[in-house]
């Protein structure tokens, strides 16, 4: 245990002042409003780390965290098991919201009555109501709510449980998940740590409140705790946020002083069609990773329709090999353990020397309750079991461009795993069929990349988040940082509608770059061959938004 006047930030990390107040705050709530790039996963993570390794967080009470999005949540989950080590961080629960309220429905599922009444074994889709079978995604908010205001027991559990709740993007949350929020954890002593940023609230169309952050200092008597340093961009970009930033909230603007320097790189390519666009894009990828960028931090960004807006790029980048995704499909995807248990699999038994995916693979499998013994006769199996695999594989014989050959052996794979060690993977999957839609989900976009080319090593590359170049949507991109950021189609027909969802969308997206961020628009763009409603092929550039690429 250590003593808080001893405890110090993780890997010599220097926080600024206010940071350092948040991270080691202990007896009242605080929100933090804080700029992209200003670190506040970070920040959320060594603030776990404080609260776990000096007892304020005391055993065997624990963390929750909730994100918005599942790679997010991801994300502060691994920072929290790398700074504080496996131990501490099996106090520290990381959920996105829905997460969040699946876990009260399944702990507390017969609190529910009438019409929200459900059987144990209840499945979640996309869509559809049954009464009693089934529920859509957007009933479990609602449906968690219930059961906080209604029930005395489950109240006192969640808030037994929980002695700290981080509170991660809190810009974008909705009304109900603020009441879920403050039904669970209002009137209690659990210490509350919000972190968000205005500008980035893109998610006004879902309902996000308006000065939510405010409302939370208000209702929580929460310390307001501003955030304005950008640790993430060279200072060329920093400086071209600051120019949005002067326009968009003046009194946030940073002294020229602190953003001095020539690093970093701004290009705005205009260009006459979408094809040429799509050609020179491609070889600029091509060129950033024959100078040694990883494909994982290489991103193009498009504000709505990358399957439409970025399908030309696509088949440019398909023509020149370099794997690409689309995030719109696969991002949420492959942050599921059991979709990545699946992927690793077919990687080892695949390709040649795949040492990570195979540590990857006996790390997951072993965790189960199995005695030595029994750990050491399935850990035989298992090694006997991927050989053989690999072998089938590369047998002649093997029809390796058929999907239904990999899901034989997947299947077989999944069985000796067992069922009870991949519903240990996560809570989502204890009860209702999520466990088996993620696995078939995980499987069919296999099959889809493997359609292209026929190539299972190439499918994988395309579904990997470190050896694909991302395509994605300005919303899903929050969060997230890339070395190499192209913004598709600066233009008037992509960034329309409101004022202030349009510029605090293009802030999100130009912030994501750290050292080189390329604008780009045209003149013409083809309309797609998959039906649209909406298109228009003659385009126009937003010269307010591109303007402040430029100094001076």
């Amino acid at each position: 245990m250590i003593r808080p006047d001893q405890w110090r930030p993780v890997d010599g990390l220097v926080l600024e002042p206010n940071a350092l107040s948040a991270v080691t705050t202990s007896d009242r709530n605080v929100v933090v409003s804080a700029g992209p790039g200003a670190g506040k996963t970070e920040l959320l993570a060594q603030r776990a780390d404080f609260l776990l390794g000096t007892g304020r967080c005391p055993y065997p009470r624990r963390i929750l965290a909730v994100s918005f999005k599942v790679d997010a949540a991801r994300n502060l989950r691994e920072r929290v098991r790398r700074r504080s080590g496996a131990r501490l961080a099996a106090r520290f629960d990381s959920f996105t919201f829905h997460a969040f309220a699946k876990r009260l429905i399944d702990n507390y599922r017969p609190a529910l009555t009438g019409y929200n009444e459900l059987n144990p074994d209840y499945r979640i889709d996309r869509s559809t109501r049954i009464m009693g079978e089934q529920i859509t995604f957007s009933d479990l908010v609602p449906l968690a709510l219930e059961i906080i205001e209604t029930n005395t027991y489950a109240r006192g559990g969640i808030r037994q449980t929980y002695s700290h709740v981080f509170l991660d993007e809190f810009q974008d949350c909705t009304d109900q998940q603020y009441r879920l929020i403050k039904a669970a954890f209002g009137p209690t002593t659990a210490v509350l740590t919000a972190v968000g940023d205005t500008k980035q609230r893109i998610m006004a169309w879902a309902g996000a409140l308006d000065g939510v952050l405010q409302t939370f200092a208000d209702d929580f008597s929460a310390r307001p705790l501003p955030l304005y340093q950008n640790f993430r961009s060279d200072p060329r970009l920093r400086r071209m946020q600051n120019r949005m930033i002067a326009q968009m909230d003046p009194g946030a603007v940073s002294p020229d002083e602190e953003l001095t320097g020539d690093e970093g790189a701004i290009e705005v390519l205009p260009f006459r069609t979408g094809q040429d666009e799509a050609q020179a894009v491609a070889q600029l990828v091509d060129s950033w990773l024959h100078g040694g960028t990883p494909p994982s931090e290489i991103a193009i960004l498009v504000r709505q329709q990358p399957h439409l807006v970025a399908a030309v790029l696509g088949l440019e980048l398909a023509a020149r090999g370099i794997p690409f995704r689309n995030e719109q499909d696969s991002q949420d995807l492959t942050a599921e353990p059991a979709a990545a248990l699946v992927f690793n699999f077919i990687r080892v038994i695949a390709g040649g020397k795949q040492p990570e995916a195979y540590a990857e693979l006996m790390w997951i499998t072993n965790r189960s309750s199995r005695s030595d013994d029994e750990a050491s006769r399935f850990d035989g199996q298992l090694k006997r079991m991927l050989s053989e695999a690999r072998a089938a594989v590369r047998d002649p014989a093997f029809k390796g461009a058929e999907p239904a050959a990999w899901r034989t052996l997947v299947y077989e794979f999944l069985r000796l795993v067992s069922r009870s060690t991949l519903t240990a993977l996560s809570t989502g999957y204890q009860q209702g069929t999520w466990l088996d839609d993620v696995i078939e989900q995980a499987l069919d976009a296999f099959d889809r990349e493997l359609a292209v080319d026929g190539d299972a090593i190439q499918a994988l590359r395309r579904l990997s988040e470190m050896d694909a170049i991302r395509f994605l949507t300005i919303h899903k991109c929050k969060g997230l940082e890339f070395e190499k950021v192209v913004v598709l189609g600066v233009e008037e027909q992509l960034f329309w509608g409101d004022a202030t969802a349009a510029i605090s969308a293009f802030f999100v997206a130009i912030s994501r770059a750290k050292q080189h961020l390329v604008l780009t628009h045209v003149r013409h763009r083809d309309r797609p061959e998959e039906p649209v409603k909406f298109w228009s092929e003659s385009r126009t550039p937003h010269q307010e938004f591109l303007d402040f690429a430029y100094e001076g």
